[in-house]
């Protein structure tokens, strides 16, 4: 038996109504929804750690996602999880021509591949994707429409200005885009002494927004700079904790300037 049948077939017990288990019996897609989107920023924050014994750990928890929202679904007749995997198979053919050309597996693209770059890439999958909605027609009514509602906030942002970058709405250039954010720094100081928590809020998620824009136009993920930053700052704030403990100082004893000496202690270790 091969791992994933071996999977299945646990699963398909855990929710046998006969002998299965009383927990993962009473789940549905909306109650293990938010596991999985848990299982995916922990996959995320392992490689952000580079920890990639835990990846290893993580990609199968939520490999058992996949496998659980699949069960469920094959035991409302849904689809089942040789449905999925063939789905996702021919479409990664299907928005692939230049590596399997005549949608065959087997196929060698030679002189095609050479000849097309990831920008190439990505455009003929978005035309791909298009027409693929427009032939089920759901082909969005605006631009902005496919883009889904509950990503998280960094990750929808980006995708949005990826969509309206494409027909010309964008900055050319990331010096245009720093400018962008020194202005909504401004104003997001302007209504320090406001006291409008409105509009303090407003005015911070465009600065957020401005910082998703820098981070595209510099190639690089947002999410994943942010992932980076916790755990950088989760590093260097333990290593306060412990040499606070090493002399017996408790935080409330310990004033702020002796926590950031520590801190920048704890940065200089860190580029030797």
């Amino acid at each position: 038996m091969s791992e994933i049948n071996r999977l299945l077939a646990i699963m398909a017990r855990l929710r046998d109504p006969e002998g299965g288990c009383p927990w993962d019996l009473e789940q549905d897609f909306s109650t293990i929804a938010p596991y999985t989107l848990e299982e995916a920023h922990e996959v995320a924050d392992a490689i952000a750690r580079q920890d990639y014994r835990n990846l290893e750990e993580e990609l199968g928890d939520l490999l058992l996602q996949v496998v659980f929202h699949a069960q469920m679904a094959s035991e409302a007749k849904l689809f089942d999880f040789e449905d999925v995997a063939r789905g996702i198979s021919d479409k990664m053919i299907r928005r692939h021509p230049h590596v399997f050309p005549g949608g065959q597996l087997d196929g060698r693209s030679g002189e095609q591949f050479a000849a097309i770059d990831s920008g190439q890439v990505s455009a003929n999958w978005e035309s791909i994707k298009a027409a693929e909605k427009a032939a089920r027609g759901e082909q969005p009514l605006r631009l902005l429409d496919g883009v889904a509602q509950g990503q998280p906030g960094l990750t929808r942002a980006l995708k949005l200005q990826k969509k309206a970058g494409k027909v010309g709405f964008d900055w050319h250039d990331p010096r245009a885009v720093i400018a962008k954010i020194r202005e909504e720094l401004a104003e997001v100081e302007a209504e320090l002494d406001s006291g409008d928590k409105a509009a303090q809020e407003e005015e911070l998620g465009d600065l957020l927004f401005c910082v998703v824009n820098l981070a595209r136009h510099l190639e690089l993920d947002s999410e994943m700079a942010l992932k980076k930053a916790n755990a950088k700052f989760e590093r260097r704030f333990a290593h306060i904790e412990d040499s606070l403990a090493a002399r017996s100082l408790p935080f409330a004893d310990a004033s702020l300037a002796e926590m950031e000496a520590l801190w920048i202690e704890a940065k200089h270790l860190e580029t030797r």
